[in-house]
């Protein structure tokens, strides 16, 4: 691990925890001495591959990182964390895993992101939608506005 002030390649670990599905490890430079942060995520690699089907028909493997960038374009100006993103795409992931040797659609992982999306912001939720289900005219907005919060 290179030290991010002087670049320094040797570190040393001062403390190490687990955190969030994540390695929160406390560093110190053995040169100039500066502590820092860093967070290593982890993933469990076993016989049971997550895989995607989309709407072509070509299959590929499940990737997080694509969830987390639909979500993140959907919140732009938005009060939302990254921590809040980091959850949804926790969550939805660890509800594809505990079903074993199933391919799922991009429909199925996109109506999960909508599902998380709703009860987070109502703007992200309608912004992720236009995308995720291709509105091509405002007719396409008004109506997922009525049929996703009718008491407004």
């Amino acid at each position: 691990m290179f030290c991010p002030f002087c670049n320094e390649p040797e570190t040393k670990v001062i403390d190490s925890r687990t955190v969030d599905r994540r390695i929160k490890r406390r560093r110190e430079c053995t040169a100039c001495l500066k502590r820092f942060t860093t967070y290593e995520n982890y993933d469990i690699i076993d016989s049971q591959t997550l895989l995607v089907q989309k709407k072509n028909g070509t299959v590929e493997m499940f990737n997080r990182a694509k969830i987390i960038a639909g979500i993140s374009g959907a919140i732009k100006k938005r009060p939302v964390t990254a921590e809040q993103i980091e959850r949804i795409a926790d969550g939805i992931e660890e509800r594809l895993t505990s079903v074993r040797g199933k391919t799922f659609t991009t429909s199925q992982i996109g109506d999960m992101v909508l599902e998380q999306l709703a009860a987070l912001d109502n703007v992200a939720y309608i912004r992720f939608a236009s995308v995720y289900k291709d509105f091509d005219s405002a007719d396409s907005f008004v109506k997922i506005i009525s049929e996703s919060f009718p008491e407004r």
